[in-house]
């Protein structure tokens, strides 16, 4: 089992900045790729960014040159930091952490981010 836990979310004005943190733990060797998706009110969750264990990147279109995924392999650790947010950011963040023997993946329990105009 890998356990995921979220830090950082909270309120900031349309062009600021937060980093989000995720911490994982458990059957963290197992893990082949990490990253953040999100859900607004009303839609479904989608994909903001990826890393996998190579350090390859990658990121939604709505999102790239605004925000940066980063990760530490030896906390098993990954933050977005995310920059020049706008109101269109606002939803709840969940990291996410792919098992490489089933591509399943878990998931945290969400941490919220409000962009006020």
């Amino acid at each position: 089992q890998v356990q995921l836990v979220e830090s950082g979310g909270g309120l900031v004005q349309a062009g600021g900045s937060l980093r989000l943190s995720c911490a994982a733990s458990g059957s963290t060797t197992s893990i082949n790729a990490m990253g953040w998706y999100r859900q607004a009110p009303g839609k479904q969750r989608e994909f903001v960014a990826l890393i996998l264990n190579d350090g390859t990147t990658n990121y939604a279109g709505s999102v790239k040159g605004r925000f940066a995924i980063s990760r530490d392999n030896a906390k098993n650790t990954i933050d977005l930091q995310m920059n020049n947010l706008k109101p269109e950011d606002t939803a709840v963040y969940y990291c996410a952490a792919r098992r490489g023997w089933d591509n399943s993946w878990a998931w945290g329990q969400g941490t919220q981010v409000t962009v006020s105009s």
